[in-house]
């Protein structure tokens, strides 16, 4: 599912997590709980058990950081440097297959670049994507990302009040006081 409206400037995303239903997703968190094709988006961990998971994304800019980076690795592969697994907010006996798993690289929102701003899931049918970057298949689902160049909100000067004690320490030159004129 897709949390891109047209019209508003895209967040990027911040973080991103698996979570086993609406109640255990953290707080400023979205459930992706549908894909692009309208199926549920519930990554089971295998053929007929209930118990299962939804990938679930923030565009909470509270912690300072940006994802600018996903990848989907094998349990063979290493981890990439710099990049570390999603967290697990599950209920106690739900587990996430550990057959492939979720990167990401977290950058600070000060100095990214470029940033993911949307992520998708479909059914692996041969459905693309325009714009999107397929991040590779999971548990019969692809994940795709948009990343693109992201400028970080420039940070707003407060206004400030100046006292008359602190207007007479400025450095401007003040014109010298008027003479009294004696009536």
């Amino acid at each position: 599912m897709s949390f891109y409206m047209s019209g508003t400037p895209p967040q990027p995303v911040t973080a991103l997590a698996w979570t086993s239903n609406i109640n255990t997703c953290p707080r400023d968190f979205t459930l992706i709980n549908v894909t692009q094709d309208g199926s549920t988006a519930h990554f089971v961990k295998g053929f007929g058990l209930k118990s299962g998971y939804y990938l679930c994304y923030s565009t909470s800019m509270a912690g300072g950081m940006v994802v600018a980076d996903i990848q989907i690795i094998s349990e063979k592969e290493s981890i990439p440097h710099g990049y570390c697994y999603i967290p697990e907010y599950l209920e106690n006996k739900v587990s996430v297959s550990k057959k492939k798993r979720v990167c990401v690289r977290m950058v600070p929102l000060t100095s990214a670049d470029r940033a993911v701003l949307d992520i998708k899931l479909t059914g692996k049918s041969r459905v693309v994507l325009p714009h999107y970057t397929c991040l590779g298949d999971m548990h019969g689902f692809v994940v795709w990302c948009k990343k693109s160049p992201f400028s970080h909100p420039a940070p707003q000067a407060k206004p400030r009040n100046l006292s008359l004690d602190m207007k007479g320490l400025s450095l401007e030159q003040q014109p010298p006081p008027l003479p009294l004129r004696p009536r």
